[in-house]
C-alpha cells in the first residue's frame, strides 16, 4: 500500500481545502491510481492547483463507462446524460448514429454500448480528443477529425436516425465565470459558443435535415436560457422543435424531428 491511512488523511484535508466536495472519493481514486508516493504527491498537486480529476486520472466515468481523457480535452459532464437516453431511445439496430462534436466519443460510446449494431459516426475537430475518440469508440464508431458535417462520408446524407450534438453553448462573456477547471484546462474551442452561446448550434442546425432520414431526430444539449432561440432555429429549418429536461441532472435537450 502506497498511502496508508495517515498519508490519506492528509491528502483528504488537502483536497478539502482546495474545495473539492467529494474530497474522501477523490483521495480514494488517486491511491488507486498512483503507482508510488512520489507519483501520488504529484498527482495531489495538479488536483490542488485546479487541475480536473478526470485528466489526472486519465480517465473519466460517464454512463457506466470508462473513457480515456487526456490533458486539454473537454470532459464529459453528467447532465449529458439525458442526450444519451434520448438517442437511445430513437435508436434500433442498423440505424445510423451520427455525433457531432464528439470530444473523447463519450455519447456516441454510451448509445452504441446500448444498442448493438449501430452504424455509427462521430466528429470532432481537436485532435487530441479525437484520439481519445478512437481509443474510447474502437470499431464502435468511425470516427473522423474536422468541422461538423465536413468529414463525413457524403454517402450518409439522408441516412442518418440521430444526429447528437454537446457542442459548445457557453457565451463568450461567461467563460470568465466557469469554474477554473474548466475555464483554464479545457480548450477555448470546446467551450466558447460565441455571443449568446449558439453560433455552433446554427450551423448545425441549418444544415442537419438534409442527413436526417425521414423521421430522424437532431438531439441537442443547450442552457435553459437559450431554449427559445433553439426552439426557433429549429423551426425554421423545417424540423419539428421540442424540448426535453431533467431536473435532477440539470440537463436540456432540444429536438429538431425531420
Amino acid at each position: 500500500m502506497i498511502a496508508g491511512p495517515e498519508v490519506r488523511d492528509l491528502l483528504i484535508g488537502r483536497l478539502r481545502s482546495a474545495g473539492c466536495v467529494f474530497a474522501e472519493d477523490e483521495a480514494g481514486l488517486l491511491v488507486e491510481q498512483a503507482s508510488d508516493r512520489a507519483e501520488l504527491d504529484a498527482m495531489a498537486d495538479r488536483r490542488v492547483g485546479g487541475e480536473p480529476l478526470e485528466q489526472i486520472l486519465g480517465w473519466a466515468g460517464f454512463c457506466g463507462l470508462r473513457l480515456a481523457v487526456a490533458p486539454g480535452v473537454f470532459v464529459p459532464r453528467t447532465r449529458t446524460g439525458l442526450l444519451v437516453a434520448e438517442a437511445v431511445r430513437r435508436c434500433t439496430p442498423g440505424d445510423v448514429l451520427v455525433d457531432l462534436c464528439c470530444g473523447i466519443g463519450a455519447i456516441a460510446a454510451a448509445v452504441t454500448a446500448r444498442i448493438g449494431g449501430l452504424e455509427a459516426y462521430a466528429t470532432e475537430i481537436d485532435p487530441v480528443a479525437v484520439d481519445c475518440a478512437r481509443q474510447n469508440l474502437g470499431v464502435r464508431a468511425a470516427v473522423f477529425e474536422g468541422d461538423l458535417f465536413r468529414p463525413l462520408p457524403a454517402g450518409l446524407r439522408g441516412h442518418a436516425r440521430v444526429i447528437t450534438a454537446n457542442a459548445p453553448y457557453v457565451p463568450s462573456a461567461e467563460i470568465a465565470f466557469m469554474p477554473a477547471e474548466a475555464r483554464d484546462h479545457e480548450r477555448l474551442i470546446t467551450l466558447d459558443g460565441g455571443p449568446d452561446g449558439l453560433d455552433v448550434h446554427r450551423r448545425i442546425i441549418a444544415e442537419a435535415q438534409s442527413w436526417l432520414c425521414p423521421g430522424g431526430a437532431l438531439l441537442i444539449e443547450t442552457g435553459r436560457e437559450q431554449v427559445a432561440t433553439d426552439l426557433r432555429l429549429l423551426t425554421a429549418a423545417g424540423l419539428m422543435a421540442s424540448v426535453i429536461t431533467d431536473d435532477d441532472i440539470g440537463a436540456t435537450v432540444v429536438v429538431g424531428q425531420n
